[in-house]
This record gives structure tokens, C-alpha cells and sequence, in this order.
């Protein structure tokens, strides 16, 4: 059985320097996805961009972004989850791709607001594929229900946990295939 793990966390808490770090201990190509980074300006936050684990990086959420869609004060430009994100997601999800990894920064807001972005979570979460992705902590109907999922594993991501858990969660997922694989340290 795949692994799936969402790895949730308060905003600051470093679930984005986690999943960096996660994909930086794992052999190169051993994981296909995307991570999502604050935009600063004079110290105070205007955006965020997504970055593909292959170093392609557009601004997903702006200040100046018009929408629609718009979450709080940015609007969200969706032609970049459908450019970056989904192609960083689909190869996994074909027949060829069992026992592939996908990381997946995050399942917010920004990112649920691209209809197609939940079809491919959606096909993601029943593929033979490893799937390890952050989630905010408040509730959405669409992470609420894949937190429910008897076949998903939600790991805290705290102060305590969030230097170790890089290194725990990438010795686990490079181990053999075993029917009962420990939780990580959390």
C-alpha cells in the first residue's frame, strides 16, 4: 500500500522548509511536485510563488493579481497550477509511475481555488504512488475529508518535530515496501 501522509501545521510552523528538506535528502528524481514560497516586499508579504521540484517558478497569488479567483488580499492567477502544478502531479498518477513519490506544497486555499488541481489531488490520493503533502490546520471541506481517510496518515508538524521529521520521513519512504511501516516520530 502507498504511503500518503499530510504533514499539517499553523502557518510559520515550516512545513515548506520541511518538504524542501524532505526532497533535498532523497536521491535526485526520486520525487516530482512543487513547493510554494512567501513573495516579500520591504518585509511585509505580497504574493507567493510556486516552484516545481524541477526549478520552474511562477507567481501563483499576488496583491497586484486581479483574480478571480482571491483568497484574502491576493488574487490568484489559476494558469499557474494548470502550467506548473498539474504537470508536476500527473506522470506519477499513470500505471508506470508505481512506487513514485509525490511532495505537494500545499493543499490550501490558493491552490484548491483550481478545480482541476482537486481532480488531480483526488487521482493522486488512489494512485500506487507515495504522497506526501503539507495542509494547513483550518478546516476546508476537501483536506477535512482526506484527513478522515483511513488509508492516510496526518503527522503534526510542530517546533519539536520539524527538524527530525525531514530525515525520518526520507529513511522511511526509501525503505522496502513492508505492510506495517512505523509513524514517524511526531
Amino acid at each position: 500500500m502507498p504511503t500518503r501522509i499530510l504533514l499539517e501545521g499553523r502557518p510559520g510552523a515550516g512545513k515548506t522548509t520541511a518538504l524542501r528538506r524532505l526532497a533535498a535528502l532523497l536521491p535526485a528524481h526520486a520525487a516530482t511536485g512543487f513547493t510554494t514560497e512567501e513573495i516579500r516586499q520591504s518585509g511585509a508579504r505580497v504574493g507567493f510563488a510556486l516552484e516545481t521540484l524541477a526549478g520552474r517558478r511562477e507567481v501563483l497569488a499576488h496583491v497586484d493579481l486581479p483574480g478571480p479567483p482571491r483568497v484574502g488580499k491576493y488574487g490568484v492567477d489559476p494558469s499557474v497550477m494548470e502550467q506548473l502544478a498539474l504537470p508536476s502531479l500527473r506522470p506519477a498518477a499513470i500505471e508506470e509511475a508505481t512506487g513514485r513519490l509525490v511532495l505537494i506544497d500545499e493543499l490550501g486555499r490558493m491552490e484548491l481555488a483550481c478545480t482541476a488541481f482537486r481532480h488531480a489531488v483526488d487521482a493522486l490520493f488512489v494512485a500506487e504512488v507515495d504522497v506526501v503533502a503539507t495542509v494547513h490546520t483550518h478546516r476546508d471541506p476537501f483536506t477535512d475529508a482526506l484527513k478522515r481517510r483511513a488509508d492516510i496518515e496526518v503527522v503534526q508538524l510542530t517546533p519539536a518535530n520539524r527538524d527530525v521529521l525531514p530525515g525520518e520521513l526520507a529513511a522511511r519512504l526509501q525503505q522496502p515496501r513492508t505492510h506495517g511501516r512505523p509513524p514517524p516520530h511526531g
